[in-house]
């Protein structure tokens, strides 16, 4: 499996400033932040699964634009899987006719252009030879954090947390891990923010690499604009044994 990632930051301001979105091979998104605006059309034609960690909008900005981009030149529903707390909010806050057109219902219900696959805690969903399987994360809001299986290799990526044992303890059961992608939201001096918004900053995410006893290559994600290189001078001075590294816009992630 390849991951592209198109977005990974917390936050917009410059050309490098795309909110979380990664492409697995040509057809599934990983989180629908503002990178897959990026995508040629062509591309978003050949996207059939979107797989969603959590409701918030850096994370499902372009979910409404794209399915009104391709919806109807598709032979095929896209198919969004979440948990049913996130599509609840979906439905309520998002596709609910005054922020944006229900396309589940769109052009009619037995025929629509998008439609909801609710996932559990532990589910795995196959997609020919591929795997993708939720796993336990915590923030604000319901969320899930997701492992990929390529069947040679797998990849974690947290999505939005805070400190998770069983986050913890189900990275440590994945001895194929070849890639975890993590989020470090704020600097040490903001930990009560981070704390308060359920986010990671430096002194947190090193705490619980030192629980991880697998040994993937680990991506930093969700810096916030404007303190990045101030978390990631944080990072490197805690001088972590899985010598930590900033995820870019563009990175290419093969396992």
């Amino acid at each position: 499996m390849k991951l592209t990632v198109l977005g990974c930051s917390g936050g917009i301001g410059g050309v490098q400033a795309r909110t979380t979105a990664f492409l697995v091979d040509d057809d599934v998104l990983i989180d629908c932040g503002t990178g897959v605006g990026d995508l040629p059309f062509e591309s978003l034609r050949n996207i059939n699964h979107v797989f969603l960690t959590h409701a918030h909008l850096d994370h499902i900005a372009s979910l409404p634009l794209l399915i009104d981009a391709v919806g109807d030149l598709r032979d095929a529903p896209l198919t969004v899987h979440a948990t049913p707390e996130t599509i609840r909010i979906l439905h309520s806050h998002i596709f609910n006719w005054l922020v944006w057109p229900d396309f589940s219902a769109i052009p009619d219900r037995n025929h629509p252009f998008m439609r909801f696959q609710p996932v559990k805690l532990g589910e795995i969903v196959r997609l020919g030879g591929r795997a993708i399987t939720a796993l336990p994360a915590q923030h604000t809001v319901p969320t899930v954090a997701y492992c990929l299986d390529s069947g040679a290799g797998q990849l974690v990526f947290s999505g939005d947390t805070t400190y998770c044992p069983e986050l913890i303890s189900a990275i440590n059961a994945l001895p194929a891990l070849r890639h975890l992608i993590i989020e470090t939201a704020f600097a040490d001096e903001q930990q009560g923010l981070a704390l308060a918004s359920r986010h990671l900053c430096p002194s947190m995410l090193l705490a619980i690499l030192t629980e991880i006893t697998v040994r993937p290559e680990v991506h930093i994600t969700h810096l916030k604009p404007g303190a990045d290189q101030r978390i990631m001078a944080q990072i490197e001075a805690g001088a972590s044994s899985l010598l930590p590294r900033r995820l870019q816009q563009g990175d290419v992630l093969n396992f």
